[in-house]
C-alpha cells in the first residue's frame, strides 16, 4: 500500500513537468502547503479521495487453482484535485485547468483513467480565489499478485497498476533487452587519416568488434614491411592494432606499433575502413 500513499506526490511531480501545464502550480494536500495571498496563478492540490480494493481467488472447474493465477487484486483509486484560480481569471480558468489535467492523465500517463468529473465552483476568501473540486478514478489490476509480495507499482516508472506482472523479466523483456533486440550491433566506416591512432565512438561498450580495409587482403607481406589491414577484439583482448573502449574502440597504425615484424595498418591515409561491433 506504500505505493498508493506515494501516488499524490508522484502525480504532482509528473504534472509539474508537463510543458502544457507550466502555467499552473502543483502541490499535495498533505502536508498542507501555504498558498500565495492573493493567488497569482492557478494552483492545484493533489490528493486521494477514495480507494476500493477487490481481492478474488479464481479456480478451475476441478477446484484446482491455475498456476500463477490463483490470486488477483484489483483496485479503483479516486484522485482528488482542488483547483484554485485567482478571481481575475474567472471560473473558466478552473474548468480549463481541470480539462488540461485530465487530458494529460488520460492520454499521456500510464494511468488507466476510467472516470473523471468535477463539482461546483466555490469561493475561498482567504486567498481571493475560486475553487473547483475535481476527481479522476484510475483502475488498477495486479493479477497475478505474488504471494507475500503484493506490489502497487510506482506511477513514476509508467507501469502503474500492472507492475508485478510487467516487471517480471522471466515473461517480459526489459527496456534494455528490447533496445538490444531492435539494434544488437552497430556498423559503419571511416576514412584513414594516417595518424598513429584513431578512436571510433559508438555510444556503447562493444562486446566484439572487427575492422577491415575495403578491397584489400587482411594481410600483406612485402619487402617494405608486413602489414595487417584487419583486426578483431573482445573485451580485454584483441588482435594487433585494436582495443575496445567503454564508448567504442581504438585502432593503431604504423611501424611504431609493430609486433613480430608486423605493423597494424588500420588508419592509413586515403583508405576506407569498415567495422562491425556487437553490443
Amino acid at each position: 500500500m506504500n505505493e498508493i500513499s506515494a501516488m499524490p506526490a508522484a502525480i504532482r511531480d509528473w504534472l509539474a513537468q508537463r510543458e502544457e501545464l507550466s502555467d499552473m502550480v502543483f502541490y499535495t494536500e498533505y502536508p498542507p502547503v501555504r498558498k500565495a495571498v492573493p493567488l497569482r496563478k492557478v494552483t492545484v492540490a493533489v490528493g486521494i479521495e477514495k480507494i476500493e480494493i477487490d481481492d478474488t481467488f479464481a479456480s478451475e472447474t476441478d477446484g484446482e487453482f491455475p498456476a500463477g493465477n490463483e490470486y488477483c487484486r484489483s483496485a479503483l483509486i479516486t484522485l482528488r484535485f482542488s483547483i484554485h484560480a485567482p478571481y481575475s481569471m474567472g471560473g473558466e480558468a478552473c474548468h480549463r485547468a481541470f480539462a488540461d489535467i485530465t487530458d494529460c492523465l488520460a492520454f499521456d500517463s500510464g494511468l488507466d483513467i476510467i472516470l473523471s468529473g468535477c463539482g461546483e465552483i466555490s469561493e475561498d476568501r482567504a486567498t481571493d480565489a475560486l475553487v473547483l473540486g475535481a476527481y479522476a478514478t484510475a483502475r488498477a489490476n495486479l493479477c497475478p499478485a505474488q504471494s507475500g509480495d503484493i506490489d502497487f507499482p510506482s506511477f513514476i516508472d509508467k507501469t502503474l497498476l500492472c507492475g508485478s506482472h510487467i516487471r517480471n523479466t522471466d515473461i517480459h523483456l526489459s527496456a534494455s533487452q528490447q533496445a538490444f533486440l531492435a539494434q544488437p550491433f552497430a556498423s559503419g566506416s571511416y576514412y584513414g587519416t594516417g595518424e598513429g591512432t584513431k578512436t571510433v565512438g559508438l555510444g556503447f561498450e562493444p562486446k566484439v568488434a572487427a575492422v577491415f580495409a575495403g578491397d584489400l587482403p587482411a594481410y600483406i607481406q612485402s619487402g617494405a614491411g608486413n602489414k595487417t589491414y584487419f583486426a578483431a577484439g573482445i573485451r580485454g583482448a584483441g588482435t594487433l592494432g585494436i582495443t575496445l573502449t567503454a564508448n567504442g574502440f581504438t585502432v593503431k597504425n604504423g611501424d611504431s606499433h609493430a609486433l613480430y615484424g608486423v605493423s597494424p595498418a588500420l588508419n592509413e591515409s586515403g583508405i576506407v575502413y569498415s567495422y562491425i561491433a556487437l553490443k
